[in-house]
């Protein structure tokens, strides 16, 4: 028989790790995603953290977003610091139906904004129908 022992502290170590990240895992960032006509739009929250510490990377279908937010150096001492601090990740695998050679980014008021146009291949489409001849049918029919 297995036995678990119960460690109240564990639960609230994962999370920290989880929110804060660790040197292993970095923290992730909070998103959003929804569809609006013929994009995707993602936006991620990214409060404090500047535009040039920003780096966004796409390898085949797998959407890198990277960022950093730094500790303030100077003479100052902390009240209270409850903001992650440190690298920031997030992967996203996205669909053969997107058209990732045509992302844009935009940053502004904290929040990293991502569209994604879906691909003119993806996108629905009439397929007109000829009027055809019953010769080849005939044709067919008597061969």
């Amino acid at each position: 028989m297995l036995l678990r022992t119960t460690d109240p502290f564990r639960d609230f170590d994962r999370l920290t790790q989880q929110l804060l990240g660790t040197t292993n895992r970095p923290a992730v960032m909070p998103m959003d995603a929804w569809r609006e006509g013929d994009r995707f739009v993602i936006e991620f929250d990214l409060p404090g953290v500047a535009k040039e510490s920003i780096d966004l990377d796409v390898e085949r279908n797998v959407l890198t977003v990277r960022a950093e937010r730094v500790a303030r150096n100077g003479d100052w001492e902390a009240l209270a610091t409850e903001r992650p601090k440190g690298v920031f990740s997030r992967q996203l695998v996205l669909g053969d139906n997107l058209d990732l050679d045509r992302i844009e980014a935009a940053y502004a008021d904290g929040v990293l904004r991502l569209v994604v146009p879906v691909a003119e291949k993806a996108k629905p489409r009439k397929i007109e129908i000829n009027a055809g001849s019953n010769e080849t049918e005939r044709t067919a029919i008597e061969a």
